[in-house]
């Protein structure tokens, strides 16, 4: 989600990985080599992750450096900031038990059940409010039955979601039973929500649509690109702290790995499928939510169905290709008509 900020404007974030890993490896160094309590390793890391996305920022907004230049050697210095407090490329193990819990744990039954209730009942309110306030303010707005239709979507997919999750899928539940929402469910929701009301329904989301779309005349409008440019690399810098964190908690320790392979190419993958335009100006958080769980199905799937791990990566590079030229001939068939 992090990195739809940076997309929204045009930019790029080719140091997230690593990034993350970075993070994820002072938090781990903070618990295990130090001592320290979750609740000061995990705040250290997050901060650490806006300390990043500042300079990051900073770098392009003031010095006019490009971005993909500025990451670009951001991630090759993150990996060697990795290897340093790893003193060489040793693992760090975890064994803080709410760290732990953060993406191997899940909910109850009873508390999966009342977490998809009220996140259906939520979206239902958030939806039918924005009608009624766009109806009381005399704009368009879509035909409540297609807003009813929405919501009985994301109701039908929640709770066959959750119906699913709440059943039993431990071999031995005997032993080790494992049934409920994951934990990290309720964590996605939460930042997809955040980001969802900052991007829509705040003046600073406002802005960052402006700058993406037209960075000259959003300039002459008074608005603050440096600072607006800044900023969403400091929210992708943070994003990437959070994927950090549960990476370290999925993995119970930090390697020299964490945060590499092909996690940035997916999550700019994710992005782009989803819908963000990589020209900026087009974009919603959800779209990375979206995007992930294509690559999630697209992934899981055709390894369930014997395909090779070669036949899912050329999936998965087809349908971003699709993706970002679905993007390029709308974006050009709107120059050509004057919209944009």
């Amino acid at each position: 989600m992090g990195l739809v900020f940076v997309l929204l404007l045009g930019e790029i974030d080719l140091s997230a990985g690593f990034a993350s890993g970075v993070c994820g490896a002072i938090m781990a160094i903070l618990l295990t080599n130090h001592g320290w309590d979750w609740y000061t390793a995990i705040p250290a890391a997050m901060a650490t992750g806006i300390v990043i996305g500042f300079v990051l920022g900073f770098l392009v907004a003031k010095f006019g450096i490009p971005s993909f230049v500025v990451t670009l050697a951001a991630f090759l210095a993150f990996q060697g900031i990795l290897l340093k407090l790893l003193s060489g490329g040793k693992n760090i193990s975890i064994t803080d038990s709410f760290t732990l819990k953060l993406a191997n744990s899940n909910l109850s039954v009873s508390l999966s059940w009342i977490f998809a209730i009220a996140a259906v009942v939520i979206y239902a309110g958030v939806q039918l409010n924005r009608v009624r306030t766009r109806l009381a303010r005399g704009l368009v707005t879509d035909p409540i039955g297609i807003v009813a239709m929405r919501i009985g979507v994301l109701a039908l997919i929640v709770l066959v979601t959750t119906a699913l999750l709440t059943q039993e899928r431990s071999i031995n539940p005997v032993l080790n039973s494992v049934k409920g929402v994951p934990i990290v469910a309720p964590i996605i929701v939460v930042f997809l929500v955040i980001w969802t009301f900052v991007l829509g329904s705040t003046t600073y989301g406002r802005h960052v649509y402006a700058v993406g779309g037209n960075t000259e005349a959003a300039r002459r409008a008074g608005i603050p690109v440096d600072r607006i440019r800044i900023s969403v690399f400091v929210i992708g810098s943070f994003m990437a702290s959070i994927g950090g964190i549960l990476a370290v908690s999925r993995a119970n320790s930090v390697d020299p790995n964490t945060g590499g392979s092909n996690i940035l190419l997916y999550s700019v993958g994710a992005a782009v499928i989803g819908g963000t335009s990589l020209f900026g100006g087009k974009g919603k958080a959800i779209n990375a939510v979206i995007g992930g769980a294509v690559i999630t199905v697209i992934d899981n799937g055709m390894g369930l169905m014997g395909y090779t791990a070669g036949t899912k990566y050329i999936v998965t590079g087809l349908i971003l290709l699709v993706a970002a030229s679905v993007d390029a001939l709308a974006r050009r068939r709107a120059a050509s008509t004057g919209n944009r």
